[in-house]
């Protein structure tokens, strides 16, 4: 695998994700020669992680760098792209990266016309912007995206990535949408699905429940990455319909606005059991008929009902 040389890096911005890749590449041997930053949350990381590194409007930063990191949200992308290219802040021989998980190379086609390298090269992790997020950042995986056919593009981004400490992962462009969806479901609404488990439990009086159910969460979570659905247990799984018209009752009295994830978790879950052979016919089409929602009209159960 071929290495970069060292390379001047210019960060745009030093948000949560830029302050922690900008120094990560920095800890790897390049020097980030400047930075983007107008927030005091900003500032501050910079300060933190980006020691001694100017903070300059994005036009300047990008102008200074051989590497421009760009660390924005997924709309603001294209924008920056275009006022680059606009501005004439951008030369050929450039390599312009983001971070985004959602966006593939074509954000970055502006800056490809200009002659710059384009990549995407996403972290799969949640980011803090503190110092630990280095730790993490070497022991995650990195999405990396380049032009098809590019194989010397794809070796720069993948370079990068291991010299940061991560292992690349080749995402085909046309597949970043998907990928993107699967690491935010799995991701974004666990962090949703614990929070609602932490609220119940305090409902319930429970005083710290993020200590009572670390142990579950982290068995189940170790537990599924290693045997997929032959793991899946609890009382869907093994058909006990009482129990779940059980927690329906309870949690229509004491967390209603919950109600409609409990069905739509527990049919997905219905559903993966079926698949995977783990209940006998009759106990999934009697829970089928227990988690449908007779307020949808689209729900199967409820048409069976209507005919």
């Amino acid at each position: 695998m071929m290495r970069p040389a060292r390379l001047a890096v210019g960060v745009v911005s030093a948000g949560r994700v830029g302050s922690v890749v900008g120094a990560a590449l920095s800890r790897a041997g390049h020097t980030v020669v400047a930075a983007s930053g107008l927030s005091s949350a900003s500032v501050r990381r910079a300060e933190q992680l980006l020691p001694d590194v100017p903070l300059l409007p994005p036009d300047e930063v990008a102008r200074r760098a051989d590497l421009v990191l760009l660390a924005l949200p997924d709309d603001a992308l294209a924008g920056m792209v275009r006022g680059f290219v606009a501005t004439g802040s951008l030369r050929p021989g450039q390599i312009v990266v983001h971070t985004s998980g959602a966006h593939g190379i074509d954000v970055l086609a502006p800056a490809a016309e200009a002659g710059a390298l384009p990549l995407a090269l996403h972290p799969v992790m949640t980011f803090t912007g503190r110092a630990e997020d280095l730790d993490r950042l070497a022991a995650c995986s990195v999405g990396v995206t380049a032009a098809e056919g590019d194989e010397a593009a794809w070796n720069v981004g993948e370079a990068l990535t291991v010299e940061m400490g991560a292992e690349p992962v080749r995402v085909p462009d046309e597949a970043r949408a998907l990928y993107h969806a699967a690491l935010a479901h799995g991701a974004n609404h666990l962090m949703t699905l614990v929070a609602d488990c932490a609220e119940l439990l305090r409902e319930a009086g429970i005083a710290q429940p993020e200590r009572v159910v670390a142990p579950l969460l982290s068995a189940a979570l170790d537990n599924v990455l290693r045997h997929g659905d032959r793991a899946l247990t609890g009382p869907v799984a093994r058909g006990d319909l009482g129990t779940v018209r059980k927690h329906l009752t309870v949690l229509a009295e004491r967390g209603p606005d919950i109600v409609p994830s409990y069905r739509a978790l527990a049919k997905r879950t219905l559903a993966r059991g079926d698949a995977a052979g783990l209940l006998d016919s009759s106990a999934a089409a009697e829970l089928t008929e227990l988690l449908s929602d007779p307020a949808d009209p689209a729900d199967p159960a409820e048409g069976q009902q209507k005919q």
